[in-house]
């Protein structure tokens, strides 16, 4: 990124962080306005008017009509626009898309609401994000970067709404392009690898194009931590084939998708003395069991980025063998309903990370937590004794929380 584009991110964060009481108030009002009259929130407000409301009359307004849901709650809403409901149910913004959730309700997986906003929202955190990286570990401009990213395939609802990962409709949609623009890093992988429906030719082909741009590629990285180290466990089995595309400029036959097999080879071309240097390396990674695979191969990477939280740390042994000396950074914290904040400090292993809320992009609650059991560690939240929620600007450092989320996509009070 550009020093005076990493300045103006950077300056606007510091702004919003330090009034950031004030923010979500106002971010909290925004929300309810660009919302006034949706089905849901009318339960509550009824014809109550807020657009003449003292801010934060609003917002104690709102904590205290609006009760604390599941998303078990908003299901019978959801489903109404699954089939088709095109009434302002949860948002007034237009929904044509639904994102898939990582987590299941009763065994089956979430859907929530996918607007513009779930993507602007998306890139000025990777904006913001990128700029914090930019200072700990500059990188050259029009670059590459090597993502094992995956667009899985979309279908329509009976309502005739796209739906899929939120990731799938991020690599879709024009802030996508935007980003690499704005960053000035690009992927090494054309769409119709990313898009490709196919997993493993998706990541055959970004192996392949990552080795031929091997001498430009800045940093690593995937959205899971455990797609990078699943990539590089395929690497393993695949780095013969791999040398011999190179070598002749070829496509091994087992990329079968006519789209994706057309840009690959409209980019790759022979190269005998990357693969013979390529080769040289895998014999020897292959003895020492592969650890440092990355910066042997790319030898200008400057970190492997990821999100390394939650279920993804136990995959941070395994990455950080292929990474050998290279810093693993944490990717930043969110859920699919809501991005919720940054890591500001890349310069951190993964397994002391912290994240600064970003006050822009929802209103946040934090509903106080407290063990039955001093010293007794657990993770399920039957196990705590739960507090009335607080506002972003009430909260305290070493308390534990869980988060409670109202989204200009129609999550209001979600847990």
């Amino acid at each position: 990124m550009e020093l005076g584009l990493d300045n103006d991110i950077m300056g606007w964060f510091d702004e919003v962080s330090e009034n950031a009481g004030w923010v979500q108030t106002k971010t909290l009002r925004m929300i309810l306005e660009a919302n006034f009259g949706v089905e849901y929130l009318w339960k509550w407000f009824g014809d109550i008017n807020i657009h003449g409301m003292d801010s934060s009359a609003l917002e104690a307004l709102y904590t205290s009509l609006v009760p604390l849901a599941s998303h078990a709650d908003f299901e019978p809403f959801i489903q109404r626009i699954v089939d088709g409901d095109t009434s302002p149910i949860l948002t007034q913004q237009p929904i044509t898309t639904l994102s898939l959730s990582s987590g299941t309700t009763d065994g089956r997986q979430k859907y929530v609401p996918f607007t513009r906003h779930s993507s602007q929202t998306t890139l000025q955190l990777f904006r913001l994000a990128a700029a914090y990286r930019s200072r700990v570990y500059p990188i050259r401009e029009g670059r590459r970067i090597l993502e094992f990213i995956y667009g899985s395939k979309q279908f329509k609802t009976k309502g005739g709404l796209t739906a899929g990962t939120a990731t799938t409709h991020y690599f879709a949609s024009e802030e996508f392009k935007i980003k690499q623009q704005k960053t000035k890093s690009f992927t090494c992988s054309p769409d119709e690898v990313i898009s490709g429906g196919d997993y493993k030719q998706s990541k055959y082909c970004h192996l392949l194009l990552g080795l031929h741009f091997s001498e430009q590629v800045e940093f690593i990285t995937s959205t899971f931590a455990y797609s990078i180290v699943q990539a590089f466990r395929a690497f393993e089995e695949l780095w013969r084939d791999l040398c011999s595309d190179i070598r002749e400029g070829s496509l091994s036959s087992r990329i079968t998708i006519p789209k994706m097999r057309k840009a690959v080879l409209a980019i790759i071309s022979a190269n005998p003395c990357l693969a013979t240097r390529t080769e040289t390396h895998c014999r020897e990674l292959e003895k020492a069991s592969w650890f440092g695979l990355i910066p042997k191969l790319w030898p200008n990477a400057k970190y492997v980025y990821s999100i390394m939280t939650g279920s993804m740390a136990p995959y941070i042994k395994k990455l950080r063998h292929y990474a050998g000396d290279l810093p693993l950074v944490s990717a930043d914290y969110g859920s699919t309903e809501s991005w919720v904040g940054v890591n500001l400090d890349p310069s951190s292993p993964p397994e002391n990370v912290t994240f600064a809320v970003i006050p822009t992009f929802s209103y946040f609650e934090f509903i106080p937590l407290h063990r039955h059991k001093q010293g007794f560690s657990s993770s399920n939240i039957d196990d705590y004794i739960e507090e009335e929620p607080v506002p972003l600007s009430q909260v305290k450092v070493g308390q534990e929380y869980e988060i409670v989320l109202t989204t200009f996509t129609g999550n209001f009070a979600i847990l």
